[in-house]
């Protein structure tokens, strides 16, 4: 048994004595205290590859098969990433655009982040794959969902990909009516046009965006604690995601199951 192994068992066996005591463990708990020892991503590309160029790798599933996005079959729709504060969302997002840096050259996928918290990106700045990192409130971040609005009716016969990731999706609903308009046609309209939205959000907030969940039909869920929270982003009561390790862990419907997932460090 491995490392990574014996951390799941462990973190499984901790929640499930939560969830009998009753008993609230914060995401912080699992992160600072019980860091897991498992695999660098670049190994973990190394060891799957080849991978098909139109394929974006999103984690590792316990079977040991990734997890993957093609971006040539727009029927996914845009994802939604969600989960409680502190569980992980933007360390997936992270994982997504560096597995990108290291399988595609920017002629095949580039990526653009709008975020809250620019400087969790500093890590990304060197990439050549990327069109920018901006944060919500600013004019760049609205330029950015209209030129990609514009590209996306200009793209035909390309092969070239671009995922926008937008690192809190509650900020960017906000912004005026233009930029809300501009993000509305990419959600309904931008993996049709190899445009990829990406996005976060805090379980916490989803009751106060339910118009625009709707938007998303592919949700890769997080540590979430909160029974009615879970129960509005999955539709299904008998689910539970506290047995996620926050940060880590997250999971994916497949047909009328969850599939459990996990993210390499970067």
């Amino acid at each position: 048994m491995n490392n990574l192994n014996r951390f799941t068992i462990m973190m499984e066996a901790l929640t499930k004595l939560a969830r009998e005591e009753n008993l609230y463990l914060p995401p912080e708990v699992f992160q600072t205290q019980m860091e897991p020892d498992h695999p660098h991503l670049v190994s973990v590309l190394a060891e799957i590859s080849p991978l098909p160029r139109e394929a974006v790798f999103l984690g590792m599933a316990d079977d040991g098969l990734p997890i993957l996005l093609n971006l040539h079959d727009p029927v996914p729709g845009p994802i939604l990433i969600t989960g409680d504060r502190a569980g992980g969302k933007t360390n997936l997002l992270q994982v997504i655009a560096r597995a990108i840096d290291v399988m595609h050259t920017p002629e095949q996928v580039k990526y653009g982040v709008i975020t809250t918290n620019p400087e969790e990106w500093n890590k990304m700045r060197e990439s050549q794959n990327k069109t920018g990192i901006f944060h919500t409130n600013t004019e760049n971040a609205k330029e950015l969902l209209q030129s990609l609005v514009i590209w996306s009716h200009k793209n035909k016969g390309t092969e070239q990909s671009i995922l926008l990731f937008i690192d809190n999706l509650s900020a960017l609903t906000a912004l005026d009516e233009q930029a809300q308009q501009n993000l509305r046609w990419l959600l309904l309209r931008g993996p049709s046009r190899r445009v990829w939205p990406i996005t976060t959000l805090n379980a916490s907030a989803a009751n106060h965006l339910k118009d625009w969940l709707d938007f998303f039909h592919t949700r890769l869920f997080g540590f979430t604690q909160n029974t009615d929270d879970v129960f509005l982003l999955t539709g299904n009561r008998e689910a539970t995601l506290n047995h996620l390790t926050p940060g880590f862990q997250f999971a994916m419907r497949e047909n009328d199951h969850l599939l459990r997932f996990w993210l390499p460090s970067i």
